[in-house]
């Protein structure tokens, strides 16, 4: 990746190495027997990403109408769920003219207007009052009902013979590690599986969401999938979950060059081409962004990364131990596959967008064959 990297036409840019997510992501589904596997597009909806995922997950999560059309432009034929709070009327029309498989719905007032539209299987969102110690975002408010809400919709379904109650979905946190995420589907399905039943649903499905914690502190850790699934398998129902973050993140880098470094009231700074604008994982979740330097060489010392924007929270980095670094050195974000260019504000100042790149196998007809399926 190094060599990919530094001979790149032009800086900054992103670079997303397909073998290496196509072996994680299968790697992911191996440990998951049994376990509908659906990944979340808003943790990078770059074609290519979707392109080498939709082999091996089972579909795709999608949380807008051009999150939907986007997904069905590119993967026609691949099962889709709907979810998110706030769709609007467009939106599910568009959800019944594009054929979302499933459609999460998050409110008796967003029932009625889907009910209106014609046939639909789906999913109640539910808002459980369950606790996810440590979690780094807990899903209330706003998302999904309580269960006053939840029986109400389940009397108002009686008046909408064509939409079709096929499960619960309960994404209830995010950043969590196998063992709290384990005894959250536990708690849901305590609970979904006997309401579901007495609603007449037979064969119930539970969607438990994403949320599998990602550590930017520890590049080569990893979400323990094994675990995951065994503890999964015991629910004796259909269980459906939604990985973005925990299947992209470790397979994207942003690559650029030092433009200046300076020192002033004496802290060292390495100004770099770019910015949080194309990058903005470290502001939007407070760490430094993992990164490597790839050209620099000389004895380390502390220097903060920042880019070019007129604010001082553009920074990728701050008083890290780097190589003594020198105008036109390449420095790899690492870690930079997901929640990274399309949550980033691109358009402030105006700079040039990256550019983009992918390591891809050498024969992709065969990639199937290359890729090893390793331990999660």
């Amino acid at each position: 990746m190094n060599e990919f990297a530094l001979n790149l036409d032009r800086y900054p840019a992103y670079v997303y190495d397909l073998p290496g997510l196509e072996s994680h992501v299968r790697a992911i589904c191996a440990a998951l027997p049994g376990t509908e596997v659906y990944y979340a597009a808003k943790a990078n909806p770059d074609p290519e990403i979707l392109r080498t995922l939709a082999p091996h997950v089972d579909g795709v999560e999608v949380s807008s109408g051009g999150e939907l059309a986007h997904v069905r432009e590119t993967l026609p034929s691949m099962p889709v769920a709907f979810g998110g709070p706030g769709k609007t009327a467009d939106e599910l029309a568009l959800s019944r003219t594009l054929k979302a498989d499933r459609i999460h719905v998050e409110s008796p007032n967003e029932l009625a207007r889907l009910g209106a539209l014609g046939p639909a299987d789906i999913l109640l969102r539910a808002n459980l009052p369950v606790h996810a110690p440590n979690a780094a975002l807990t899903m209330g408010g706003p998302f999904g009902m309580d269960e006053d809400t939840l029986d109400h919709c389940a009397r108002l379904l009686a008046g909408y013979p064509n939409l079709t109650l096929r499960g619960v979905h309960a994404h209830l946190a995010s950043g969590l590690e196998a063992p709290v995420m384990l005894g959250l589907a536990h708690q849901i399905a305590e609970w979904a599986i006997p309401w579901l039943r007495s609603q007449g649903v037979d064969d119930p499905e539970l969607n438990v969401g994403g949320g599998m914690a990602v550590d930017y502190t520890a590049p080569e850790s990893r979400f323990d999938w094994q675990t995951y699934g065994a503890g999964l398998s015991r629910i004796p129902v259909k269980i459906r979950i939604e990985p973005g973050r925990a299947m992209t993140a470790y397979h994207g880098w942003y690559v650029t060059d030092v433009l200046d470094v300076k020192t002033t009231r004496g802290e060292t700074y390495a100004i770099l081409r770019g910015g949080t604008h194309h990058l903005r994982t470290p502001v939007t979740k407070g760490h430094d962004q993992p990164f490597k330097a790839l050209t620099a060489n000389g004895p380390e010392r502390p220097v903060t990364l920042v880019g070019q924007l007129c604010t001082p929270k553009d920074v990728f980095a701050r008083d890290v131990l780097v190589p003594s670094l020198a105008p036109g050195d390449v420095i790899a974000f690492t870690m930079a596959g997901a929640y990274a260019w399309n949550i980033s504000h691109h358009d402030f100042l105006m700079h040039p967008k990256p550019a983009f790149h992918y390591r891809r196998w050498p024969d992709p007809a065969q990639s199937a064959a290359r890729a090893p399926v390793p331990a999660p």
